[in-house]
């Protein structure tokens, strides 16, 4: 047991100050605002809960920066995916060991403290399955127990090149699965995961590009309960394929044929119409953006404003894992509507209200959704995840309260963040994961083996 007394904490019911914090066995034992620290706590400024990365492909943070390079041709998502099967088709399991352990590193010292591995890179470099169909998913889990982030591990389905069921690219041929394989990479994968502290798991049918509706069916089931995400509308031109396909929009398409609901976290869900906003609010399901990765793959901007006033509720994720933050992607976020609107604080919610704070509650509560966890924040219960900001940062000085989340988010970014709690474990001190040297050098070797 240790306790933890903070100066200002935001407890759900709000901002609290002289707070002290009870962990035992990696959770939550009791809150008390109020009270002066005593001599065993340990003393720190400002507390907030840790935020999830509710969209991760981990592997794709060894690729990161590589496809800046300009082709003969407009460079496109579709162009960058050329890049990125190349990479994917020469990793290893243990390079992908060891980009997933200096990702999750970063994710902590940014402020993440629970990831959503949409997992896709199941298969050996030939696509043949592993003698462990889940040997991938092993690598996975043994980066989350390295680094202290929690998973929620998302197998991905992934079967057909483009809709209705076309013959997959030899590019793909790592991510192929038929719907037999992919229960037993179900059934294996929850074993992988039984005794991971933190960890639960969901399925991921990774589009309608690659799903059939009747593979789509087959495959729901075996989420058990969990959640489900799926890409959908990330590009024109996967609309335009889904409408030649089936007369629908791939969001229009999912909401009449599958049963969305709160499980439910559609990622990107860029290209919709009014009606489908408004629609998708309505299910409860998450919008799982991933602002950063939107922007560096020319996707688009999500309707985020219509959408909250929808009563639509979000979540962030990394995604390509190009740049690591969880204040860069709520900033790009905003940055995003002010572009489009030609407005500020455009996702404030209303009058006197803080853009930072609304962002970072909107966050919170989605990937909490998004996770299918019950008891996440500053609570008695709830996963010990937690982070603390350095008052002393200049971007931070003389700020209190929701003024700090918008000198955090605005202006200071991943370089406020001191100390990082993941299940009552303290990971990250000084602004630094105790795993940060090595991860980074078994990094390096890897990555320099790979783009050589």
């Amino acid at each position: 047991m240790s306790r933890l007394h903070f100066a200002s904490a935001l407890l759900p019911s709000g901002w609290a100050n002289d707070v002290q914090v009870v962990v035992a066995a990696g959770a939550i034992a009791a809150v008390t605002p109020g009270v002066a620290p005593t001599a065993g706590d340990e003393r720190h400024a400002i507390a907030l809960p840790g935020l999830a990365s509710l969209h991760s492909h981990a592997f794709q943070r060894g690729m990161a920066g590589l496809a800046e390079l300009r082709g003969d041709s407009t460079d496109t998502f579709w162009t960058w995916r050329e890049t990125m099967y190349r990479f994917a088709l020469a990793m290893t399991p243990d390079d992908v060991a060891a980009v997933a352990t200096l990702l999750y590193v970063e994710m902590l010292e940014q402020g993440f403290t629970r990831v959503g591995e949409f997992h896709y890179l199941h298969h050996d470099r030939d696509g043949s399955p592993y003698a462990d169909i889940a040997e991938m998913a092993v690598q996975i889990a043994q980066a989350a127990e390295a680094s202290g982030i929690a998973l929620t591990l998302l197998p991905s389905f992934y079967a057909h090149g483009s809709f209705g069921g076309a013959a997959p690219h030899a590019g793909q041929r790592r991510f192929i699965c038929s719907v037999d394989q992919f229960a037993a990479m179900m059934a294996a994968s929850r074993k992988v995961i039984a005794n991971l502290p933190g960890a639960n798991i969901g399925i991921a049918p990774h589009s309608l590009r690659a799903v059939t509706p009747d593979e789509l069916g087959a495959i729901i089931p075996l989420a058990d309960g969990g959640p489900v995400h799926i890409h959908a509308a990330e590009q024109v031109k996967e609309v335009e394929d889904c409408v030649a396909w089936s007369g629908r929009r791939p969001v229009q398409w999912l909401l009449e044929h599958a049963p969305v609901d709160q499980r439910w976290c559609l990622i990107h869900a860029t290209h919709m119409t009014n009606e489908e906003v408004a629609a998708f609010a309505r299910t409860g399901a998450v919008a799982g953006l991933c602002p950063i990765t939107e922007a560096s793959l020319g996707d688009g901007i999500f309707p985020a404003r219509e959408f909250l006033d929808a009563g639509g509720l979000f979540g962030v994720g990394t995604d390509s894992n190009v740049l690591v933050g969880a204040a860069d992607e709520l900033r790009q976020l905003e940055y995003g509507q002010r572009l489009k609107h030609r407005q500020r604080n455009v996702l404030s919610g209303g009058a006197g209200r803080s853009t930072g704070r609304t962002l970072f509650d909107h966050a919170l509560a989605g990937g909490t959704r998004a996770l299918a966890q019950t008891a996440v924040g500053l609570a008695p219960g709830a996963r010990a995840d937690i982070v603390t900001l350095d008052a002393a940062h200049p971007s931070l000085a003389g700020r209190a309260h929701d003024a700090v989340i918008d000198g955090w988010i605005f202006a200071a970014g991943g370089t406020a963040i001191d100390c990082v709690w993941a299940g009552g474990s303290k990971v990250v001190e000084g602004g630094r994961h105790r795993l940060r040297q090595t991860a980074r050098e078994r990094f390096n070797t890897v990555v320099r083996r790979l783009v050589a």
